[in-house]
């Protein structure tokens, strides 16, 4: 479940996404753990973490890389879910391809464990995701490929992501891209089936299959649910 913005890492949504997260377990107390490296393990984001998955009915936890580590691979296997934070994006992949965590990740993927994320946890999942790693400006950055294709979050949220994805389309021969709305979240059953889920109170927030046709820029939203 890949989350273009929002929830308990950006703002308050009424736990919404969270219990919604929490139900595709289909356990009554799911082991949820949080994967907080693209901040350095930011201790305020961990705490906000925690803040809210201890108010809902999980049993949450998390790894540090930038402390002393856990066994990871035994506690990833033992999850029903894993949550990736956002930040910086490129520093997360470097890290944990130097812990070989990514394969770890994929292993427990295949077995069934449910990879979800926000931001940079969104994209990491996908063959390619579209980050603001480097300050001055947006890139392609290849990902875990568990998904096939090329993701960009904060869709509606950053005023340069969707020009440049109009431009890479239009002109690098991106065939598409997956875009998600802040406050939308995107989930993927089997990597074949998508579905929006809207969260946001106000208004409902879309992801779309952004692709070329005749000359054109086409938005075609996926099927959406609003919670």
């Amino acid at each position: 479940m890949a989350i273009g913005g929002g929830g308990f890492g950006r703002n308050s949504s009424d736990f919404l996404i969270e219990n919604y997260l929490l139900s595709l377990s289909n356990k009554s107390l799911p082991k949820i753990c949080f994967i907080p490296t693209a901040t350095g393990d930011n201790d305020s984001y961990i705490v906000r973490f925690y803040s809210t998955f201890n108010k809902l009915n999980c049993n949450p936890s998390h790894i540090d890389f930038f402390k002393r580590t856990i066994d990871f691979e035994s506690h990833i296997k033992s999850q029903d879910i894993i949550f990736v934070g956002g930040g910086n994006t490129k520093s997360m992949l470097g890290v944990w391809k130097e812990w070989g965590i990514d394969k770890v990740l994929h292993d427990a993927y295949l077995k069934g464990v449910i990879m979800s994320g926000v931001s940079a946890g969104a994209i990491c999942w996908f063959t390619n995701g579209i980050t603001d790693s480097w300050i001055d400006e947006l890139k392609v950055l290849p990902c875990l490929d568990f998904v096939k294709g090329t993701c960009c979050p904060h869709y509606d949220e950053e005023v340069s992501r969707k020009p440049y994805v109009e431009k890479l389309i239009n002109e690098y021969n991106l065939d598409n891209c997956i875009s998600i709305e802040g406050g939308c979240a995107l989930h993927i059953v089997n990597g074949g089936s998508f579905s929006s889920i809207s969260f946001n109170q106000n208004q409902y927030k879309y992801s779309y299959k952004v692709y070329l046709t005749n000359g054109s820029i086409i938005h075609k939203p996926y099927p959406l649910i609003q919670l």
